[in-house]
C-alpha cells in the first residue's frame, strides 16, 4: 500500500537539513567529519520511520551512523523522531521545526552542533548511490531490514542483496566488517543465501527464527518487524562477513 504524501514534506525535509543529507559530496569526502568524532561508522539502508536506526543508536552510541532512505515523506518522520528522542526539538505547525529552547523556525532551519546532534545522520537518496559516493573500507557494519523482495520478473537486480548490491558491501566495509540483514520474506531470504554464497563476502550466522535464537537478546526491532512479530511470523535473520 502506498503511503499517503505527508503534509509539508519538504520543508519539513529543509528544516532539519543539520542532520537531513541531500548532496553527499561532502560525506562521501570526509564521511566521519559530520559527526566531530573519529568514532566507527555504520549505515542503514532504508531506514523506514526510524525505529531501529533511533534504537540501536541509544544501545550502541560508540559508533556513529548513517541512515539512508529514498522516500522523503519516511525520511522526514525518521529525522523527527530522531530529533525529538536527542531532545533537539519536534515538529511544529505548517511544516516548521520547534528547537528545545521555544524556537520555531518556518522559513529557515536551525543549526546544530555536531556534539547536539549526536550519533546519527540522515540520507535522503538511494542504495545505488553508495558505491559512488563512499570510499572503500568506510563502515563497520551496514544493515538492510525489510527490504522490498522486488517479486515481479525483471526486478531482482533491486533487491538489497542481489550479486550488483553485495559486491558494494563487500568494497564499502572495512576488513572484519559485517552486513546483516533481516526478513519476514522467505523467497526473499533463500534468494540472499545463495547470493550471499556466491559473493565476495563469507557467509557467518543464520537463523530463520531470530526471535528464539541467540541473537534475540541484542535485537533492536524495526516497526514492521513488531508488526510481523505480534502476526506470529518468525523473523529470518543473517549475518556476512568481509574477510
Amino acid at each position: 500500500m502506498r503511503m499517503r504524501k505527508k503534509k509539508h514534506g519538504e520543508d519539513r525535509l529543509h528544516r532539519l537539513s543539520s542532520i537531513i543529507y541531500t548532496d553527499l559530496t561532502e560525506i562521501g569526502k570526509e564521511p566521519a567529519k559530520p559527526f566531530g568524532s573519529d568514532r566507527p561508522l555504520r549505515l542503514e539502508i532504508g531506514c523506514g520511520k526510524g525505529d531501529f536506526i533511533c534504537g540501536l543508536s541509544e544501545k550502541e552510541p560508540d559508533f556513529s551512523y548513517y541512515a539512508m532512505e529514498k522516500v522523503t515523506d519516511v525520511i522526514v518522520i525518521a529525522a523527527e523522531k530522531y530529533a525529538e528522542k536527542r531532545g533537539l526539538g519536534t515538529l511544529a505547525p505548517n511544516g516548521g521545526f520547534m528547537t528545545a529552547d521555544g524556537k520555531v523556525y518556518i522559513d529557515d532551519s536551525p543549526v546544530f552542533t555536531a556534539e547536539e546532534a549526536g550519533n546519527v545522520r540522515f540520507i535522503a537518496a538511494d542504495a545505488t548511490v553508495l558505491k559512488e559516493v563512499f570510499a572503500d573500507g568506510v563502515f563497520d557494519r551496514i544493515y538492510a531490514n525489510f527490504s522490498d523482495p522486488w517479486t515481479k520478473n525483471g526486478y531482482a537486480s533491486r533487491r538489497l542483496t542481489h550479486s550488483g548490491f553485495l559486491e558494494a558491501y563487500h568494497r564499502l566495509l572495512r576488513p572484519g566488517g559485517m552486513f546483516i540483514f533481516k526478513t519476514d520474506n522467505d523467497e526473499l531470504f533463500d534468494y540472499s543465501l545463495e547470493t550471499v554464497e556466491a559473493s565476495p563476502l563469507k557467509l557467518g550466522y543464520v537463523t530463520r527464527d531470530l526471535h528464539n535464537s541467540e541473537r534475540a537478546e541484542n535485537n533492536v526491532m524495526t516497526e514492521y518487524e513488531r508488526n510481523f512479530s505480534e502476526k506470529g511470523v518468525p523473523i529470518k535473520y543473517l549475518e556476512a562477513i568481509k574477510e
